[in-house]
């Protein structure tokens, strides 16, 4: 499979949420899930379908998100239609009792190439409380253990809060320990059940990005961050100081569009450049409804009535997400938007408009600064 470099035609990964049916009760939940599914779903067949437009696509990675997956029957039909086509699989099930060693084994036999479980703490008490359901914790750490026994690559999602932010040393540490492939970091975005009060400040931001570069440096696991395109910036940035200190050096900008380590041994890898809402990345709903991100809800089309190649190519949104030169205030005159390009998701919860700036980035463009220095002499 060659990975698309072209964000205007392919993207790079597509979230499919297969259903919203869940039995936590996240107090983030994007998808505010429900105990129940929807019939509205897409079906097996319909499921068929979408995938088949993956080839015209270059065969973006797939990635099947909630609700809880396993809350369907068909999961892994659907995964072992969509491996046999040479799609690359993963999952983000929830911690509930529908994951058994049976259907861990089961992932395993169809081809399933990562299996990515949510812990928001190093502990009980806080993992639990910000998921809404006591025993969600154990659930967890059991889990990993069998997919261990299995070889089956596991990938730890932790969503960065107020409810977390001073024990993160203590989180690094348990990743470390579980022995996971990679800690994909999410900066939350008060969307669902997402409350903007919930969420760090904009200094915290910065400092748990340079935190979290400086912990990459050392990690045994791979470090991704979600709805932080800004991290590529501070990354950028820090290797751009020591570039200063060692004169025959400079930046990996390669390594910085990527954000993130180049490795395979996951059976991923890692997108080329950095994705954004609508840009290398799209969101299918549990009803084919198409969004930017699952973080953006801003609908782009229905897979039931376009395809979703010609969903991504030809929406005025997902082009306008995909125009930088276009973006608002700081973010549209700053020198790192084509690697970075801010949150789009978090610039239209704050602000109501996906083309603001980062509301979240302290970060001051050189050419707001030249300008107020030219005010100031004046």
């Amino acid at each position: 499979m060659k990975f698309p470099v072209n964000y205007e035609r392919d993207p790079f990964i597509v979230i499919w949420e297969l259903t919203r049916a869940c039995e936590l009760k996240c107090l983030h939940c994007r998808a505010e899930a429900q105990y129940t599914r929807d019939p509205r779903e897409l079906s097996f067949d319909e499921g068929k379908a979408l995938i088949d437009t993956f080839k015209d696509m270059n065969n973006p990675m797939l990635v099947f998100t909630g609700g809880d997956p396993l809350m369907r029957e068909d999961v892994f039909d659907i995964a072992s239609y969509a491996i046999s086509r040479g799609i690359r699989v993963s999952m983000t099930p929830s911690a509930t009792p529908n994951v058994t060693l049976e259907a861990m084994k089961k992932a395993k036999e169809v081809g399933l190439s990562r299996w990515a479980f949510s812990l928001d703490g190093p502990n009980a008490a806080i993992h639990d409380h910000f998921r809404g359901t006591e025993g969600s914790y154990q659930l967890t750490t059991d889990a990993i253990s069998y997919l261990h026994e299995l070889e089956l690559p596991v990938q730890i999602n932790t969503v960065i809060s107020r409810y977390n932010i001073d024990c993160l040393d203590e989180m690094a540490a348990k990743v470390e320990e579980l022995g996971c492939v990679l800690w994909s970091v999410f900066f939350l975005v008060p969307t669902g059940r997402g409350e903007e009060g919930d969420m760090i400040s904009p200094v915290e931001h910065e400092k748990v990005m340079r935190w979290l570069y400086k912990l990459s440096k050392t990690a045994s696991f791979d470090i991704k961050t979600t709805a932080a395109q800004h991290y590529r910036r501070v990354v950028l940035q820090e290797k751009e100081r020591e570039a200063q200190l060692h004169a025959d050096e400079q930046p990996d900008y390669q390594d910085v569009l990527r954000s993130g380590k180049t490795g395979t041994v996951d059976g991923l890898g890692r997108a080329p450049k950095g994705v954004n809402d609508g840009n290398g990345f799209v969101f299918v709903s549990h009803i084919g409804d198409v969004y930017p991100s699952g973080l953006l809800p801003v609908k782009v089309g229905n897979v039931s009535e376009q395809s979703l190649p010609e969903i991504y190519r030809e929406s005025p949104v997902l082009q306008e997400l995909r125009s930088p030169d276009a973006y608002k205030g700081k973010c549209g005159v700053c020198e790192y938007k084509q690697v970075c390009g801010g949150s789009r998701s978090r610039a239209f919860a704050i602000t109501g408009d996906y083309m603001e700036s980062e509301p979240y980035c302290v970060y001051v463009p050189k050419a707001w600064r030249n300008k107020q220095a030219v005010t100031d002499r004046g």
